[in-house]
């Protein structure tokens, strides 16, 4: 969700307001995914990288998720929205941490969709995190086994990661969950998303092919596959 800062400065306002704004797109997105039927939706909130930011800066997001947390939840839980938050939980106040882990078990139950945002995550931090809790449980350190202790080990990996704001990287995001991902770019700044944007991304997708390894041929001699979009 990339673009808060440029969107802000463009009108003269301080960061934090295009956070503010960012709010409101994230809460567009998840609606339009609500509509579309998308069964998982990850958000990068947060990075591992984002404490080097001005530290008003970094205060401003972080009461700015309370405030969300005690906003949104209600909301979300009611559509049936079932909210986690991986990431490292460590160098977080006692008071946002709280605020994380009662989301995450209010929601618990919820089946329509699963809403991942990632906070203080590093898709580096994710798979040396992996590892090293396999070294500690003595099992070997194979494909599979990481797979299954990611920080998104409870969701498939993902089919499409839209990165908004024009930056072409995808900035240590979900290193191993996207080794197959289909990539979208677009200059749209995230506070300016919305359903239109999401819906040029959806069909940029389906015109794709997805090969996984394989020719065209064999993917046509095996016949149709399910299709669809699981994860954005």
């Amino acid at each position: 969700m990339d673009g808060n800062g440029r969107w802000a400065k463009k009108r003269h306002l301080p960061r934090v307001a295009g956070h503010k704004q960012g709010v409101d797109a994230l809460r567009r997105t998840v609606r339009a995914c609500l509509e579309r039927d998308v069964q998982v939706l990850t958000v990068f909130a947060f990075s591992s990288e984002n404490w080097n930011r001005p530290q008003d800066e970094v205060s401003g997001l972080m009461e700015l998720l309370v405030l969300a947390l005690s906003r949104e939840v209600p909301k979300l839980s009611k559509n049936g929205v079932q909210l986690h938050f991986p990431g490292d939980s460590a160098g977080l106040s006692p008071r946002l941490l709280q605020g994380l882990q009662k989301a995450e078990q209010t929601t618990a139950g919820n089946e329509r969709m699963v809403l991942n945002v990632c906070f203080n995550y590093g898709g580096r931090w994710d798979i040396a995190q992996a590892a090293r809790r396999l070294a500690a449980e003595g099992r070997e350190i194979t494909e599979a086994a990481l797979c299954e202790t990611t920080a998104l080990a409870h969701v498939g990996d993902p089919d499409l990661l839209i990165r908004t704001g024009g930056e072409m990287r995808i900035s240590n995001f979900l290193l191993w969950q996207s080794a197959y991902t289909e990539l979208f770019f677009t200059q749209c700044l995230w506070p300016d998303f919305d359903a239109a944007e999401l819906d040029r991304a959806f069909a940029d997708f389906a015109a794709r092919e997805r090969r996984f390894g394989q020719t065209s041929e064999q993917l046509t001699s095996a016949g149709p596959s399910s299709g669809g979009l699981s994860d954005a």
